[in-house]
């Protein structure tokens, strides 16, 4: 085979030196999983390697790194090297990529031997319980593991593990945007304004730096993030809808709820959300949610036209009931569940989830009683598609009472 040139940037080049533990982290457009990716495979053609690519969840191979792999593989013009399978990449020196999810393969990921590399991807996600099964796994002599994530907040297990606190035998790098000379100019663009619009926010997402604030979280310590498939005792499915207006986005909901001993779970099973959906084309976007046109749907009263445009167009819609103070009603109704219960692949509720949150005072640092607006579509969606139960358990808990010793006749 010919001597093949792979271009690794020049920040990355520590995936060369020999560690136990390999670091990147920082924002987004950093290149960190570009250049990930082209280490492994350079280093898979230099030798014979297992090389274990692993995420916290991965219900099924499109979860993985497995198209990023196959991307590069093309790229660099390794595709007489690589063959690229379903489940796995193959070398022809015997080099092999598998791909594995770690919150429920557990027994899997214990059993498996001779791995030279593991690559953790999205590891901001990953368990304390994960990386204790995991980390005595990869213990071939001279095996690492590559560690690649966005910080969310200091308190996370992967933060503390190996930015905090990191073990011995490690590199940690911390890369943002301004690592990447390649750095796209639609992201520029999408920098740019989230400076410009809330730089707090910036911050976090494209510096790198962990969130503030977390105690203003609404949801704070409800919400967590599975892969799951509806059981036959749950109650549901669920529909709500959010009308987009503006830079707004519209947003469908599908949800339901699982018994957890005494108690219910909010099990958030599908999301649809777009910016800038026209009308004719909304009907399409429920369409990409199964069962959406099998059950009600509760949406936003405000746009009774758009109500009105969705009923032509087959679905069974109908305004959400609005009361003085159902929002508040609404978010300690969903308080109330046991546990907030996301699906992995429902990206936009797990940023809301992140942020949908009560303003803060400035000066003192104390936590206000109103709701920051901006990430409050997919919540005000599942407040829609729950508004019957929640105005139901509301009238039942007006109780009309007496006390007869206090009653006199005339």
């Amino acid at each position: 085979m010919k001597r093949k040139k792979v271009e690794i940037l020049d920040t990355y080049k520590f995936l060369f030196e020999p560690a136990r533990y390999k670091v990147a982290y920082g924002g987004r457009g950093a290149g960190r999983s570009w250049a990930v990716a082209r280490s492994l495979l350079t280093l898979g053609l230099r030798n014979r390697l297992l090389i274990l690519c692993a995420r916290e969840f991965q219900s099924s191979i499109s979860d993985s790194v497995h198209r990023l792999l196959a991307d590069q593989i093309k790229l660099l013009g390794l595709t007489n090297f690589y063959d690229v399978q379903k489940q796995s990449i193959n070398g022809r020196n015997g080099t092999t990529f598998i791909f594995e999810g770690l919150k429920h393969n557990v027994t899997k990921i214990k059993s498996i031997e001779g791995v030279d590399l593991c690559w953790v991807e999205e590891a901001e996600k990953v368990s304390e319980e994960s990386w204790d099964v995991l980390i005595p796994t990869i213990r071939k002599e001279g095996s690492e593991i590559w560690i690649i994530f966005n910080p969310d907040l200091v308190t996370d297990p992967t933060y503390r593990r190996f930015v905090l606190n990191p073990p011995p035998e490690s590199i940690v790098k911390k890369t943002t945007y301004r690592d990447n000379p390649c750095f796209p100019s639609t992201l520029k663009k999408e920098k740019d304004y989230m400076y410009a619009t809330d730089p707090e926010r910036a911050q976090w997402i494209w510096e790198g730096n962990c969130r503030s604030h977390s105690d203003a979280q609404v949801f704070k310590g409800k919400w967590v993030v599975d892969v799951f498939e509806p059981q036959g005792n749950w109650e549901g499915p669920y529909f709500g809808a959010d009308w987009g207006f503006a830079k707004d986005p519209t947003t469908l909901v599908k949800f339901w709820f699982a018994p957890d001993g005494q108690f219910w779970n909010l099990m958030i099973e599908h999301e649809e959300y777009g910016v800038g959906v026209d009308i004719n084309d909304t009907p399409a976007m429920f369409d990409r949610i199964p069962d959406s046109r099998t059950h009600i749907i509760y949406a936003d009263s405000s746009r009774p036209e758009t109500i009105n445009y969705m009923a032509n167009q087959g679905f069974h819609i109908l305004s959400a009931p609005k009361w003085s103070g159902s929002v508040e009603d609404g978010i300690a109704w969903i308080r109330g569940m046991n546990k907030i219960v996301i699906h992995d692949r429902c990206k936009h509720a797990q940023e809301e989830a992140r942020n949908y949150s009560y303003k803060v005072d400035r000066l003192t640092g104390d936590v206000l009683p109103q709701i920051l607006k901006g990430f409050d579509h997919i919540w005000d969606a599942v407040r829609y598609g729950a508004s019957p139960l929640i105005r139901t358990e509301e009238e039942e808990e007006i109780v009309y009472y007496y006390d007869p010793v206090r009653i006199s006749p005339i």
